[in-house]
């Protein structure tokens, strides 16, 4: 992980609901959380507005806010950390993995092959967590050649 993605991985696996409620509870914290979290998990530079609209990241804290579903969103991490998540033994179903350069976790290859049976392991040259927004062009073209050998 990278830029910090250790401390927030360990903040919502070990004290999801001390995040919640204060978010859930604060429309100026709930912004500001996912603002930092674009920022620090995306290949913006610091500079979040060079991928990221003023009006996307309104939609994305209304979505939180009016569904109030900040707290749901943290559940996975803490029932992975808990052991209420079964770890994944083996996926032999072909796999196909982009490792984006601002992602939170680049898992090397033979890490990864371990789980999955990897088909393709793509590098990228740019984009981050939130690849589908920042990167669609990249993402798109390697999901279709990872299909195309499957045709």
């Amino acid at each position: 992980m990278v830029r910090g993605g250790w401390r927030v991985l360990y903040q919502q696996s070990t004290r999801p609901l001390t995040l919640s409620y204060g978010l859930a509870d604060s429309p100026a914290g709930l912004p500001a959380w996912l603002v930092e979290k674009y920022r620090a998990s995306s290949d913006c530079g610091g500079d979040l507005s060079s991928r990221f609209s003023d009006d996307f990241l309104l939609t994305q804290a209304s979505l939180y806010w009016f569904t109030r579903n900040v707290s749901t969103s943290f559940r996975p991490c803490y029932e992975y950390a808990q052991g209420l998540t079964r770890r994944v033994e083996r996926v032999d179903v072909p796999t196909a993995v982009a490792l984006f350069p601002a992602d939170l976790t680049r898992p090397p290859r033979s890490r990864t092959e371990r789980t999955y049976n990897v088909t393709r392991y793509t590098r990228m040259p740019r984009g981050g967590h939130f690849a589908a927004h920042e990167e669609p062009e990249l993402l798109a073209h390697d999901l279709t050649e990872s299909f195309r050998t499957h045709r």
